[in-house]
């Protein structure tokens, strides 16, 4: 049997894991495949896919608050208190065993497939379509750029005629293997942005848009529409083959329509639209963009590297990139070296600007993005601009724009620096292998470039935010975080580090023997220690926080545990204090138990992020153990106790 598991409390933070592994153990225990999902105050973990859902035969939702269940139509669902998940684990699995729980119907009435065609009609249907192409495209990306850089890496040799890799090296095999990656990643682009939009039948238009998107020799132009032109070609040939899928046809015809009439027709209307009315008109503007920029020479180097810069990025390897590449290639055969000096610092700066700007700030990209980053960067040093062009297609109007500044400004600088390039290529790559000449000002643009636009593209952007499982609402991936001083920055590293407990507590914040007769009396003990170690500022600023949050509720969460914790200014950096009150004392526990085990959390207010949560979800997991309390309440020393805490993690 498999099963599922949903566990949330009021304020998402002890009874949330404490339920989470109880049901966990139990589900262990009973030989049960269990997967458990928490929705606590740090958002929800361990989310559920589709396949998990699935896949599952019943689930089991401990939750004192609303939890969202369409997702979860047609199967056993059982709800019950957060509560009955932390003493009854075993009860609530044997009820799925045994049969006794009912299937879940929404109260619209709706199966599962109309649940998720809903939520599937609600989202922007052009992002989505566009989306699926530019995740089928990323890896032929990577495949293509690495194998590439390593081969030019290895194996290349600068030459007059730019940094060449010899025939006769195994390193060319290796280089050719990238570049036969490459020539897919246009038409993986177009066919599955098509796919999205007209499922299968309107996969090979795409893919066949793509290709004479990518290649200008169908309609007269040395280089081709690139990824824009790819795009353009996926969603005509989308929506041309959803447009002949809507067609009344003979039913004798029917069988037919999605394996030839759909993709031939859509393939031919696809690919004469770009041949002679698309592509033409976009060749000639590229032959006068060649004309223009060769009629500037010596009349301003300054404008001539604001358009060459402004070119390079502005599609990343696509038909106007290609025609500045192409000038300054064409200059280095003039001798004039200064013109691919300035385009080899500009090649560079959009996947280095990237992948830098996902390592400055992090919450305002998705675990993908920042993986993406970490290729992009990568072949940024080798020169690489289509490393951009994921960034770029999910979010052209943000990304574009900062890439073509950051590439202008390296641009700039590498002109008044005289940068020459005697090789046809641009990254660091080049300048390591000895084809630059002024080094220093090569790095210096390229440095300031990527920084202009991780800098700028990081301030356009907003936190990148992820769906609590199933409620709509939508949540930073990382708390926004504010250092508001050093004192702030300092605390937030602090956090950031905490792996155990021991990392945030030591054996003068332990106390084996606590002597207060009531629940006021242990907590100002506790502050005292904290005082002492010169973790407060004031004391009795932070008492008034621990005091107003158990005013909120009791942190006595049952089984002869309290946790209280603050927030306050008056605290330095994160400490925890704890205490053992062996006959134990009235907390106002859920559970009516008196409090035994106590521990205090200390967290600076300036660090406005989840850290206290954590803490609280860390200690509220181990303490499950019914071992592990019965150990802590036996301990003698200090010494003894840290030992055991340093199991916590």
């Amino acid at each position: 049997m498999k099963l599922l598991a949903i566990t949330s409390c009021p304020n998402g933070i002890a009874h949330t894991y404490m339920a989470a592994e109880n049901l966990q153990k139990a589900a262990d225990k009973m030989g049960v495949d269990m997967k458990v999902e928490t929705q606590g105050s740090i958002g929800v973990e361990n989310k559920f896919t589709e396949k998990d859902i699935q896949e599952a035969d019943g689930i089991i939702i401990a939750a004192d608050k609303t939890v969202e269940k369409d997702r979860f139509v047609g199967k056993k669902v059982l709800v019950v208190g957060v509560q009955e998940g932390i003493r009854k684990p075993e009860e609530l699995i044997k009820k799925h065993q045994n049969g006794e729980v009912p299937v879940f119907q929404s109260s619209g009435g709706k199966s599962i497939d109309e649940y998720k065609k809903e939520k599937k009609d609600k989202q922007n249907p052009i992002y989505r379509h566009l989306m699926n192409g530019v995740s089928y495209m990323i890896p032929f990306i990577v495949v293509g750029g690495l194998l590439i850089a390593i081969a030019l890496t290895i194996g290349g040799k600068p030459t007059e005629s730019g940094l060449v890799i010899p025939e006769d090296s195994f390193w060319k095999t290796i280089e050719q293997l990238g570049g036969a990656s490459f020539t897919f990643m246009i038409p993986i682009l177009s066919g599955f942005i098509a796919y999205s939009i007209a499922d299968r039948p309107g996969l090979a238009p795409g893919i066949i848009g793509g290709y004479i998107a990518a290649n200008g020799s169908f309609y007269g132009s040395e280089a081709g529409a690139g990824f824009i032109g790819g795009i353009i070609a996926g969603f005509l040939a989308g929506y041309v083959a959803l447009a002949i899928k809507k067609m009344k046809v003979p039913k004798s015809v029917q069988p037919i329509m999605p394996i030839i009439i759909i993709p031939v027709f859509a393939s031919l209307i696809v690919g004469l639209v770009f041949v002679f009315i698309v592509g033409a008109p976009v060749a000639q503007v590229f032959v006068t963009l060649t004309d223009w920029l060769a009629g500037m020479q010596g009349t301003s180097s300054i404008l001539l590297a604001v358009i060459l810069g402004a070119m390079i990025s502005f599609d990343m390897g696509g038909p106007v990139n290609k025609v500045a590449f192409l000038f300054g290639a064409a200059m280095i055969g003039e001798g004039n070296y200064e013109i691919m000096g300035p385009i080899a610092a500009a090649i560079c700066i959009p996947p280095i600007g990237m992948g830098l700007a996902t390592f400055l700030k992090k919450r305002k990209y998705e675990e993908a993005e920042r993986e993406t980053g970490k290729a992009s960067f990568t072949m940024g040093l080798f020169g690489i601009t289509e490393g951009a062009i994921p960034f770029a297609a999910q979010d052209p109007l943000r990304v574009i724009p900062s890439i073509m500044a950051g590439s202008i400004t390296g641009s700039v600088i590498a002109m008044m620096g005289n940068v020459g390039d005697r090789v046809a290529h641009g990254g660091p790559i080049v300048a390591v292998l000895g084809a630059i000449d002024n080094v220093l000002m090569f790095f210096v643009a390229v440095i300031a470039g990527a920084f202009v636009t991780a800098i700028l593209v990081n301030l356009l952007k907003k936190d990148a935010v992820m769906e609590v499982a199933g409620t709509g609402v939508q949540v930073d991936v990382d708390s926004n975080i504010e250092e508001k001083s050093l004192q702030s920055n300092q605390a937030a590293s602090a956090i950031g580090e905490i792996s155990k407990l021991t990392d945030i507590t030591n054996q003068k914040l332990i106390d084996t023997n606590l002597k207060g007769s009531t629940r006021d009396d242990v907590i100002d003990e506790m502050i005292a220690k904290l005082e002492k170690e010169g973790v407060l500022d004031s004391s009795s600023l932070f008492r008034e926080a621990i005091i107003s949050r158990e005013n909120e509720s009791s942190t006595g969460i049952g089984m002869n545990i309290a946790i209280p914790h603050g927030k306050s200014s008056a605290v330095r950096e994160p400490r925890v204090v704890f205490g053992v009150k062996r006959e134990g004392i009235d907390w106002n526990s859920l559970d009516g138990t008196e409090a035994r085990l106590i521990f205090m959390i200390a967290v600076p207010k300036e660090s406005e992020g989840d850290a206290h949560l954590k803490i609280l979800q860390m200690l509220s997991r181990q303490l499950m153990d019914d071992e592990f309390r019965q150990k802590l309440l036996g301990v003698k020393t200090t010494e003894e106790a840290y030992r055991l805490l340093d199991q916590i993690n």
